[in-house]
């Protein structure tokens, strides 16, 4: 009797057993925490659609072979540790941290998960990595090099516009990117020549304030540091460039389409492209360390024509022909 006892017994307990462990293999499937710096998809909404993009391209299927956990920073950077903490707790299979603040955030939040960075501008010299070829660690990424583009910048702005004063507007909350961008841009000016007058905020609601007292002061030339305060605030900087009358330039194409007057970057939605690989290969079990950061080889010249227009500007037929975007 208890022979035939156990045996019902073990037959019961095959029964209750889920099907899928005898039947098939379970497959986890693979959750990606992104960590952007805006306040919601609609801000990021090109290059979440291009990260999304390459997952595809790659043969995933959003949530069905690949789960993204997106968290919003508002535009606080101060919100990055809560929400990376956040992410790792969930738990996520990878971390991608969008712009530097992010990543230093994520980075800090664990010992286990990968991390893949991207619009970091040069992580070695802000210490997320050893360095470009062997980044050591659990951290990788895609560099998007606004720093060492600054006197490239600076050198087509000065051939676009009048001359005069070269405002540089940053945010100092975004503080290790802030110091390293105002000592770059400084030293660029004075190779160029050119007078430049560094000017910080941390809100937006100062902005317009901002405006009408660089117009005051006769400042018409404009360049603003990478920012995820000025992209999500993109279309109305360029408002009230055009309302003080004063020539921007960027370090995204994204501001010249909202009619600022011209960018020299690279393509930020290719960068996020570019992203999903390196996602891929880590899901997959590369290691972080072993990948190497991955630097831009090609950036675009945008100019905005119908706002050089608007503004009275006549850019030189020279620098037009360079340009690998004229928008009009």
């Amino acid at each position: 009797m208890k022979r035939r006892a156990f045996i019902s017994l073990l037959c019961g307990a095959a029964a209750m057993t889920p099907i899928n462990v005898y039947g098939q293999r379970v497959t986890k499937v693979p959750k990606i925490g992104v960590l952007w710096p805006t306040a919601n998809e609609t801000e990021e909404e090109p290059f979440i659609r291009s990260l999304r993009s390459g997952l595809q391209e790659l043969g995933y299927v959003e949530g069905s072979t690949v789960i993204l956990e997106n968290r919003f920073a508002s535009r606080q950077y101060d919100r990055f540790d809560a929400l990376a903490t956040e992410l790792v707790w969930l738990p996520v299979d990878l971390l991608i941290a969008v712009t530097l603040p992010a990543a230093i955030a994520a980075q800090k939040a664990t010992l286990r998960t990968p991390v893949v960075f991207v619009l970091v501008h040069d992580p070695v010299a802000t210490k997320l990595v050893n360095s470009f070829a062997r980044p050591g660690g659990l951290i990788t990424g895609l560099s998007h090099m606004s720093l060492d583009l600054t006197a490239k910048r600076l050198e087509l702005f000065k051939e676009a516009t009048e001359g005069g004063t070269i405002a540089f507007l940053v945010n100092p909350a975004n503080e290790q990117f802030a110091r390293l961008a105002i000592e770059e841009t400084t030293a660029a000016a004075a190779s160029l020549g050119l007078p430049l007058k560094v000017i910080e905020t941390r809100t937006s609601g100062q902005l317009e304030g901002l405006f009408a007292e660089m117009a005051a002061e006769g400042i018409k030339s404009l360049v603003l540091a990478s920012d995820a305060m000025f992209f999500g605030e993109r279309t109305r900087i360029a408002e009230l460039a055009l309302r003080y009358r004063m020539a921007t330039m960027f370090a995204a194409r994204e501001h010249v389409i909202a009619k600022g007057l011209m960018s020299y970057a690279p393509s930020i939605p290719t960068l996020f492209r570019r992203t999903a690989s390196y996602a891929n290969k880590i899901l997959k079990g590369a290691r972080p360390a072993d990948l190497p950061v991955e630097q831009p080889t090609k950036f675009e010249l945008v100019i905005n024509l119908t706002t050089a227009k608007t503004l009275g500007l006549n850019i030189p037929p020279l620098l037009l022909a360079r340009a690998d975007e004229v928008i009009e």
